[in-house]
């Protein structure tokens, strides 16, 4: 059993590091998470020119943050998919398509929330 590591800050600076590092690595290697930026860019100016109120501001970043996280999750699991199943396998296909199904999932979300809240406002 491994040792219980004491508090450091100095370790909670490298997490940071590691977390910025998958960042990258994300906006690097998924043409998707691009999509999801520019939509990410019109929903937040969508927000300001149509004055979004707090709780829908809410929902708006809740909903975005979902949808990245899905995206990162799914790239997690197909990069794991991929090192543990470089060939082909239908099981390790099923396993990339139910991620991506998730992701799917969460945008469909976020596109119901963000017609409830606009749709209102520009009509």
């Amino acid at each position: 059993m491994k040792e219980k590591k004491t508090f450091s800050i100095g370790d909670r600076i490298l997490s940071f590091g590691f977390a910025i590092q998958g960042l990258i690595t994300f906006f690097k290697t998924q043409h998707n998470a691009w999509i999801h930026l520019l939509a990410t860019i019109v929903v937040i100016t969508a927000g300001f020119i149509l004055k979004v109120n707090h709780n829908e501001w809410c929902w708006l970043i809740v909903s975005i943050v979902l949808v990245f996280m899905a995206e990162m999750f799914n790239t997690s699991i197909e990069f794991l998919t991929d090192l543990v199943s470089p060939q082909f396998h239908p099981l390790a296909k099923k396993v990339k398509d139910v991620a991506a199904g998730a992701v799917l999932i969460a945008a469909i979300g976020a596109v119901a929330i963000g017609l409830i809240i606009f749709i209102p406002k520009i009509m």
